[in-house]
């Protein structure tokens, strides 16, 4: 089921490959697929476009955790609570600030 979403996504992207909405569900789609560098291009792309309010950095750092690179990891929150700070989500600074005290422990 999922590798038709990425397909279609994918063929969305052919004729818009700047639509923040699909660069970001490919890469979800890409993380439930477990295929995590790939989902690591299409967030890096939509968050060169796309001010987003801390979500995308969730699911950035997760990818980062999955391939083994915790200090990527512990950056991409770092850069989430900077976003989420912007935009007054104050229960995703708390979640993203326990992540990397976890993070740091594996280091």
């Amino acid at each position: 089921m999922s590798e038709n979403r990425i397909n279609e996504l994918k063929k969305a992207l052919e004729k818009n490959p700047d639509n923040p909405l699909g660069l970001y569900g490919l890469a979800v789609e890409l993380f439930k697929a477990k295929r995590y560098d790939e989902a690591l291009l299409y967030l890096e792309k939509y968050l060169s476009l796309h001010e987003d309010e801390g979500a995308a950095y969730r699911l950035l750092a997760q990818c980062y955790v999955n391939i083994g690179d915790i200090e990527k990891a512990i950056e991409s929150y770092e850069k989430g609570i900077r976003q989420a700070k912007k935009f007054n989500h104050q229960s995703m600074v708390d979640e993203f600030t326990q992540e990397i005290e976890m993070l740091k422990n594996m280091l």
